[in-house]
């Protein structure tokens, strides 16, 4: 199957990921292994976040190709005060090593399928 675009909705909490392929509508949640939160910080170990999510990306095996890739990132845990651009970029940088052409943060609540595409549509 070729598909001009991929969108995933990918919600972060404390060492886990949940990935929605906004497309299929199928889901993955992976614990990382080595873990990569620190109790200050949602994504301490930059290295093992991503391959937590690269792992789930490969078992949620969207199948076939495409041109571009889009992520929303949804941090879910601490959150107190506030994203710090640190953290906005290291979320920016962990959508764009997965393969992401291009990656939108998002604070605030959890957002059903077609709220996700909004928000990655700019709206």
């Amino acid at each position: 199957m070729f598909a001009l675009t991929r969108r995933y909705y990918v919600q972060l909490s404390e060492n886990r990921v949940r990935v929605r392929d906004l497309d299929s509508g199928r889901e993955c949640e992976r614990r990382a292994e080595p873990p990569f939160s620190h109790p200050r910080m949602l994504v301490a170990d930059f290295s093992a976040a991503e391959a937590c999510l690269k792992g789930a990306l490969r078992e949620l095996g969207s199948g076939g190709l495409a041109l571009k890739t889009e992520v929303l990132m949804h941090p879910l845990d601490r959150l107190e005060g506030g994203l710090t651009p640190i953290e906005s970029r290291c979320l920016e940088e962990l959508g764009a090593g997965c393969g992401a052409g291009k990656v939108c943060v998002w604070t605030g609540a959890r957002l059903g399928d077609s709220e996700a595409r909004s928000r990655l549509d700019g709206g």
